[in-house]
């Protein structure tokens, strides 16, 4: 007995400490892989739309010519 409470008792309140700090950890790497992948897919969009533009630049200038 340490303070008055049971061993298991302060064990399982550790417990509970490390599984929070686990869930945290955890949160965060996910948001982070979700920022990784809104990023990967904002620069595919961006890069489909400017090759679209220029696509669009090129057939004006075709039917200038």
């Amino acid at each position: 007995m340490i303070a008055g409470m049971p061993l298991w008792v302060i064990v399982v309140i550790a417990l509970i400490f490390v599984s929070a700090y686990m869930a945290f950890k955890a949160r965060l790497a996910e948001s982070r892989l979700e920022q990784q992948f809104i990023e990967r897919e904002g620069r595919i969009y961006i890069e489909r739309i400017e090759s679209e533009r220029e696509a669009r630049e090129n057939r004006k200038r075709e039917l200038s010519n």
